[in-house]
């Protein structure tokens, strides 16, 4: 049986993460961690109380540790599990590129592994794989992703691993300029040749269309989420298998 800490236990995706691993018979959950914690609070969703940070933690009883913070705190807690030889499974976004080439040298000579991942619903891994087949029948992409009103970064991770994986599967040329912009920033942002556009409103929790054009014809590829408990699976499959993987990995993609 695995041992299983989750940071970010008071966040919307932890409390998910939280009650996924609870019920589990493969898993034990052993540790949960939030910097907002109150004192002797007790998680909701399992009764264990809640540590405001990993400091208290004894990492030889951790196996797995699951990071769904913000970037600067999951940078912080990876390398305290590769410290402690820790198996690190994280769904938080944001984390800058210099920070993940150190992290991947680090894992790289570590006795522990880590898998990072932008989104962990299999069907959003579905619509990646897609896209990245359609890119070389097209030669335009744009990017629409739509989440609720509370996500820090943006674009999201999805929407880069997606636009990353389009440049580099098409040679695809840059996108006219508009000749008159009566709103700055309406024709939203670019990666290469991928236009990007994130939406945040209450009402969403994670949706993204990636639509590719030519001359008489466009292809929409959209995943929705319509409910968090849709990456459980995914996350579970993580922390079972991470520990079969090498140094840093992205995506769910050698998982499935």
């Amino acid at each position: 049986m695995l041992s299983v800490g989750v940071a970010g236990a008071l966040g919307k995706m932890g409390v998910e993460v939280v009650s996924a691993v609870s019920g589990d018979p493969d898993l034990e959950l052993v540790a949960v961690i939030d910097p907002s914690a109150v004192e002797g609070r007790e998680h909701p969703a399992c009764g264990l109380g809640v540590l405001g940070s990993l400091d208290p933690v004894d990492p030889s009883t951790v196996d797995v540790l699951v990071d769904f913070t913000v970037a600067d705190s999951a940078v912080g807690n990876i390398h305290w599990a590769l410290d402690n030889g820790v198996h690190a499974v994280v769904g938080t976004t944001g984390i800058p590129a210099d920070e993940l080439e150190r992290i991947a040298a680090r894992a790289a000579g570590a006795s522990s592994n880590v898998l990072i991942a932008p989104n962990f619903a299999i069907g959003a891994v579905v619509m990646m794989k897609l896209a990245r087949a359609a890119a070389p029948s097209f030669d335009q992409c744009e990017i629409i992703e739509l989440h609720h009103r509370g996500k820090k970064d943006a674009p999201s991770g999805t929407a880069l691993a997606t636009a990353m994986a389009i440049e580099e599967a098409a040679d695809l040329p840059e996108p006219p300029e508009s000749q008159s912009r009566e709103v700055a920033g309406a024709r939203g942002g670019r990666l290469g040749p991928v236009g990007i556009h994130s939406i945040r409103l209450d009402g969403f929790v994670a949706s993204q269309e990636v639509i590719f054009g030519a001359r008489g014809q466009t292809l929409s590829i959209r995943h929705d989420t319509t409910d968090r408990s849709c990456f459980m699976p995914g996350v579970l499959l993580a922390v079972k298998k991470v520990g079969e993987l090498r140094g840093l990995t992205i995506g769910l993609d050698d998982l499935l």
